[in-house]
C-alpha cells in the first residue's frame, strides 16, 4: 500500500512541477501569465507538502528549491570554462561607422547584418547547465575567474534551474545580466529606511550587494531579475544567428533583453540607437547604452577577438544625464601615490537614479581651466554612469562672494610640503610616512581587484590605523600576534577578530599577479599585472628585470618599465618585499613558462570538448595550464591540439576538418 500511495504521490509531485514551471515561463518570460497568485500559491504549497511527506522525491530543480539552505560560509571562486572579455566601448557615433567598415573589411565580402539590444547596467554572470539543468553560477570576476554564486541565483525566479528541452546539451553556458528592478529598488530603499538602515545608492550597487549575500533567504527577498543574452561553453547545440540563438533562449525558459532589434545596414542600426536612447526610462532596469553585435554566429571566429573584447560585437554608451546644483565647499583628498585631488562638496541632488553630494575635480589646472569657485552653481554628470565629476560652471548664476580656491602648499592631513614634479599637473605629498598615503594604499591592497582579503573595509582600516595596530600592508600579516587589542576595539567580536585573521592569512596564498597589482607600482593596473605574472615566474625575478627586457613584454611600454624598475630600487619598497615574504606572503607564479616545461603541452593551443569521465572540464584545465598550455573555447587554425571527450560535437568535426591533432580522454591523462 505503501508504494501504491508513493506512487501516487510521485506523479502528483511531477504534475505540480510541469504546472509551476509552465506558470513561470508564462510570467517572467511570455509577461502571460494564466494562473493568478492565490492558485499559484496553491499549488506551490501542495508541492511543499508532497515533498516535505516524501523527502526523497525532492529534487534540486523543484520549484521549492529556490529558496532555503544554510547560510554560506563564503563564496569559491572558480575558473570560468571560457574567459569573460569585455565588449569595447564608444560614444561616438563614427566609431560605430568604423566598427561597421572594420567589419566588412575582415568578411571580405561575406554577407552579414546586425543585432541591436539595450546595454543592461547590471552585473554580470554566467550560468552553467549540465544535461538541462543548472549546476553553477558565476560572476565576471576577473574575466579569467569568478565566484560561484550558484546559491543565491537559484532564488531568481525568472531563471529557469531546468531547460525546457526534451533532450538538452550536455553542457550549455548562458550569460547575461543580473539587475535590480527599478520599482523594487525604490521599495527596498524606503524599507531600508523605515527600519533605520543605509540605503544602498544606486540599483547596481544594490544588485551587486545582494548577489554578494552569504544568506540565500535573505537574497530571495531582493527584487532581482535577470535578462541573458550571450554563451559562455556549450557543447551538442549550435544556433546560425544571434537573433536565432535569443528566440531559442527565450523557448527553453529565459527572459531575453526587450526591444531587440535586427538590422541590415549600419543606417538602420543607427536608427536602433536612437529608439533604443527614447526608449531608456520606459525599461525596468538601469541602461546605459546599447549593444550591436553581427548576427551571423558562424562569423564570429572569421572576426575573432582582441586580448581584451570580441570584434563582432561593440557597445555604444549614452551620454550621462547632467544637472545643476550649488557646489557649497572645496576639500582636498590625498590618495596612495600622495597625489591630492580637489573634491567639490555639493548640494546632493540626483544624477542617473543616484544621490551625489560629492564630485570630483581632477586637479587644479583642471579647476582653474573651469574656473570653478566656492559658491558656484555647477554642471555635473557621471563619468561612465558611475564617478560623478564637474562639467562647467553656470556662469549667469555666479555670485559675487564666489571664492577662488588656492593651490595647495602644504597636505591637509600631515601638514608636510607639496610638490608639483616637472611635467606632471598633480600636487604630492612627499611625506612617505603620510596617514591618507598609508590609508589609500591599504584600501587597494585588500580590494577584491588586488589581494581580495575579505572582512577589511575602510572603516576597519581607519580604526586599526588610528589604534596604531597596523602602520601599512605588511603590519595586516602580524594582526594574528595582536588578537587581544583587536578584541579590545568597539564592535570587534571574537567572531569578527577570527574572521579577519582567516581572511588575512587566506590572502597569503593569492596568485602572483594580485601581489604585483595589490603594491601600487605606477601604470600597473590589473590586466598588466596579469601579463607580467605571464612571463615572470616570481616577484623576485620581476624585480630584477632591467627597462629593456620589460618592454619586450606585450602592453609594457618605456614608462611603465622605468616605473617598475623605479619602484622595486627603493629601499622602502625592497623592505616591504622581504617582510611580506617573511610573512609567508605568495610570491612565486602558478603558472608554467613554456621554456620551462618539457610537457607535450608546453606552449600549445589546446580546445577541450565533449564529456570527460575522470576529470572536471576545469580541472583539466587548470592541469593543462599548469604545464604550459593555452586553453581556449573555439578551434580554429591557431588550435594545435583538440582533446574530445564523449559525446563531442561540432568543434570534433571542425578540427578534423582542418587537419587538428585529436586526443581522446586516456590520452590526455597519459600526458597529465
Amino acid at each position: 500500500m505503501s508504494n501504491l500511495f508513493s506512487s501516487a504521490a510521485a506523479g502528483r509531485i511531477t504534475e505540480l512541477r510541469t504546472l509551476l514551471e509552465e506558470a513561470n515561463y508564462r510570467y517572467y518570460v511570455l509577461a502571460e501569465p494564466d494562473l493568478s497568485d492565490r492558485d499559484y500559491d496553491a499549488l506551490l504549497e501542495e508541492l511543499t507538502q508532497l515533498e516535505a511527506a516524501h523527502p526523497e522525491l525532492r529534487t534540486p530543480d523543484s520549484p521549492t528549491q529556490r529558496v532555503g539552505g544554510e547560510p554560506l560560509e563564503g563564496f569559491q571562486t572558480v575558473p570560468h570554462a571560457q574567459p569573460m572579455i569585455s565588449l569595447a566601448n564608444s560614444y561616438d557615433r563614427e566609431e560605430i561607422r568604423a566598427f561597421d567598415q572594420r567589419t566588412a573589411k575582415l568578411l571580405q565580402g561575406r554577407p552579414y547584418s546586425y543585432v541591436v539590444e539595450p546595454k543592461v547596467d547590471g552585473v554580470a554572470v554566467s550560468l552553467r547547465y549540465e544535461e538541462g539543468k543548472l549546476v553553477q553560477a558565476l560572476t565576471r570576476g576577473d574575466g579569467r575567474q569568478g565566484d560561484d554564486i550558484t546559491a543565491n541565483i537559484r532564488t531568481i525566479t525568472s531563471i529557469p534551474l531546468k531547460l525546457r528541452m526534451s533532450s538538452p546539451p550536455a553542457v550549455f553556458e548562458v550569460r547575461g545580466e543580473v539587475y535590480m528592478t527599478r520599482e523594487g529598488f525604490r521599495k527596498l530603499n524606503e524599507t531600508r529606511e523605515a527600519e533605520g538602515l543605509d540605503v544602498f545608492a544606486n540599483p547596481r550597487n544594490a544588485c551587486a550587494g545582494s548577489l554578494k549575500l552569504l544568506d540565500p533567504n535573505t537574497v530571495a527577498t531582493r527584487p532581482l531579475d535577470a535578462v541573458l543574452y550571450g554563451t559562455g561553453a556549450f557543447e551538442g547545440i549550435d544556433f546560425e544567428t544571434h537573433l536565432g540563438f535569443l528566440e531559442t533562449l527565450k523557448d527553453i525558459g529565459f527572459r531575453t533583453p526587450p526591444l531587440v532589434r535586427g538590422c541590415d545596414t549600419i543606417g538602420a542600426v543607427e536608427e536602433a540607437l536612437d529608439e533604443n536612447l527614447a526608449a531608456r526610462h520606459d525599461y525596468p532596469f538601469e541602461m546605459d547604452g546599447a549593444v550591436v553585435k553581427v548576427n551571423e554566429r558562424k562569423l564570429y571566429d572569421v572576426l575573432g577577438s582582441t586580448a581584451k573584447s570580441p570584434r563582432w560585437a561593440m557597445a555604444y554608451k549614452y551620454e550621462p544625464e547632467q544637472v545643476e546644483t550649488l557646489l557649497k565647499d572645496i576639500t582636498i583628498q590625498v590618495g596612495r601615490t600622495g597625489v591630492l585631488t580637489p573634491v567639490a562638496e555639493l548640494e546632493p541632488v540626483q544624477v542617473s537614479g543616484t544621490t551625489v553630494s560629492r564630485a570630483t575635480l581632477h586637479n587644479w589646472d583642471e579647476l582653474q581651466r573651469k574656473d570653478v569657485r566656492i559658491g558656484d552653481t555647477v554642471v555635473i554628470e557621471k563619468a561612465g554612469e558611475i564617478i560623478p565629476a564637474v562639467v562647467k560652471v553656470v556662469l549667469e548664476k555666479r555670485p559675487e562672494a564666489a571664492q577662488i580656491f588656492p593651490e595647495p602648499e602644504t597636505c591637509p592631513i600631515c601638514g608636510s610640503p607639496v610638490e608639483q614634479r616637472e611635467g606632471e599637473v598633480a600636487f604630492r605629498c612627499m611625506n612617505p610616512a603620510c596617514p591618507a598615503k598609508t590609508e589609500s594604499w591599504i584600501k587597494h591592497f585588500v580590494s577584491r581587484r588586488a589581494m581580495d582579503i575579505d572582512h577589511l573595509g575602510e572603516e576597519l582600516i581607519k580604526v586599526l590605523l588610528e589604534a596604531d595596530l597596523i602602520q601599512g600592508i605588511a603590519g595586516l600579516y602580524n594582526l594574528s600576534e595582536k588578537r587581544v587589542q583587536l578584541l579590545a576595539l568597539e564592535r570587534m567580536a571574537q567572531k569578527s577578530v577570527q574572521n579577519l585573521l582567516e581572511a588575512v592569512e587566506d590572502s597569503k596564498d593569492r596568485d602572483l599577479w594580485r601581489l604585483i597589482h595589490g603594491l601600487g607600482i605606477p601604470h600597473v593596473g590589473e590586466r598588466t599585472a596579469q601579463i607580467l605574472e605571464e612571463h615572470y615566474p616570481s616577484l623576485q625575478d620581476l624585480m630584477a628585470a632591467t627597462p629593456q627586457e620589460l618592454e619586450n613584454v606585450p602592453d609594457v611600454g618605456p614608462v611603465v618599465a622605468e616605473a617598475i624598475v623605479g619602484y622595486f630600487q627603493t629601499d622602502s619598497s625592497r623592505q616591504l618585499i622581504e617582510d611580506l615574504i617573511s610573512a609567508g606572503v605568495n610570491t612565486e607564479s602558478r603558472r608554467t613558462l613554456p621554456g620551462d616545461s618539457d610537457s607535450p603541452v608546453a606552449g600549445k593551443t589546446i580546445v577541450l570538448t565533449g564529456t570527460l569521465t575522470h576529470l572536471k572540464r576545469n580541472e583539466a584545465k587548470d592541469q593543462l595550464q599548469a604545464l604550459g598550455a593555452m586553453v581556449t573555447g573555439s578551434v580554429s587554425a591557431k588550435t594545435d591540439i583538440l582533446i574530445a571527450g564523449e559525446s563531442a560535437g561540432s568543434k570534433l568535426k571542425k578540427a578534423e576538418s582542418l587537419g587538428i591533432e585529436i586526443w581522446d580522454e586516456a590520452k590526455l591523462l597519459e600526458i597529465l
